[in-house]
């Protein structure tokens, strides 16, 4: 018993489509901010390599030209606010290309990991997250912590390594500029930051990698459910089975009824004597066919017969015509077409005996 409510408790069943749907609702995703960083580094280097000199040249114009008329210009408190607008729309056009690049490339980072998707439930306050001691314990005693405070020292030593060997490597070169001149001191050093940039960038790429696996594992994790959960849900999306047993219950009961009830329309009741009996009713005005309109075995079938004689319905024994109906017709539907002449046969001779019972009723009343 104690084996029973310990596995009862483990999360080893894989999560539902409905357990991840909820969880993807609520904001709970499995995503690395690192991958984001990483990303947005490079192509942000990326972008300063392949047209960081158009911009630092389009700069560099603006300040020439500020510089040459430096003598000239009259700065009042009337026009230092026009003077400091176009500046900042000058500085904005030429880093605009970056701004709009790193904000799609966020986006698409992003959407690589969880696709395109926004929930507000994240953004919900929780009161709960409020109280400083809890706060203080989900710090300092929680895995997540931990982990996060082992990732942190792992980047610290990887990208401090990495950025050790690319520095080393540039003091070596660095020597040979001494009697350099000053533009190409410039170019070095900006090839130089690339050059690192690229370098701590791609290290910073790896471990967002290995930092989205882990995610992606602890999520998993996380949605794991136990043998109970998956129960409980699967009776909230199908229903309980033992109300689900009632109400067929309930619905066998009320069609019981209807059909006991429509038993005295009908035209004739076919039996195998005693253990089938289906009553059939025709109405050429509505119906192309003959319907069933009661059927059942054993008691039922005695049940049928009984309100058949109770109310005159004709009962004619056909033992085989009364199994293949049985199993071939359901209650409220029309015969096949196979079963016409055998059913047709049947039904003329139960109206000729009408007509003839209703002739010899009228004479005797005369």
């Amino acid at each position: 018993m104690a084996n029973t409510q310990q596995d009862s408790g483990e999360k080893t069943e894989q999560p539902t489509p409905k357990r991840r749907e909820d969880s993807r609702r609520k904001g709970s995703v499995a995503r690395s901010a690192e991958v984001n960083s990483a990303v947005i580094l490079l192509f942000s280097l990326l972008v300063l390599q392949v047209g960081g000199s158009a911009m630092a040249a389009r700069l560099s114009n603006v300040a020439r030209m500020l510089f040459a008329r430096a003598g000239s210009l009259q700065i009042t408190t009337d026009n230092l606010q026009g003077y400091a607008l176009s500046g900042m729309s000058i500085i904005l056009m030429a880093l605009l290309p970056l701004a709009l690049g790193i904000m799609i490339i966020g986006i698409a980072a992003s959407a690589a990991q969880v696709g395109f998707h926004f929930s507000g439930e994240v953004l919900r306050p929780k009161f709960t997250r409020m109280n400083p001691l809890s706060g203080l314990k989900r710090i300092m005693l929680s895995k997540q912590s931990l982990v996060e405070l082992l990732k942190s020292l792992m980047k610290v030593a990887v990208i401090g390594v990495v950025a050790y060997n690319a520095v080393r490597g540039l003091l070596e070169e660095s020597v040979t500029l001494a009697d350099g001149d000053p533009t190409a001191i410039l170019a070095f050093l900006s090839r130089s930051a690339l050059a690192l940039g690229m370098n701590v960038g791609g290290a910073f790429l790896a471990i967002a990698a290995l930092d989205y696996g882990f995610q992606r594992y602890e999520h998993e994790q996380q949605l794991k459910m136990t043998k109970q959960e998956v129960k409980e849900e699967s009776k909230m999306q199908e229903g309980d089975p033992q109300i689900k047993g009632r109400i067929r219950g309930i619905q066998r009961q009320i069609a019981y009824k209807r059909m006991m009830h429509d038993v005295p329309k009908a035209d004739v009741v076919v039996t195998n004597p005693t253990h089938v009996a289906v009553a059939l009713k025709y109405d050429s005005s509505k119906m192309h066919a003959p319907k069933v309109v009661a059927k059942g075995a054993e008691l039922i079938a005695k049940r049928i017969r009984e309100i058949a004689r109770e109310h005159g319905v004709p009962i004619v024994e056909d033992r085989m015509l009364a199994r293949t109906l049985y199993k071939s017709v359901e209650v409220g539907q029309e015969i096949p077409e196979k079963l016409f002449h055998a059913v047709a046969q049947l039904l003329a001779y139960i109206f000729r005996v009408k007509s003839m019972n209703a002739g010899l009723a009228a004479r005797s009343g005369n």
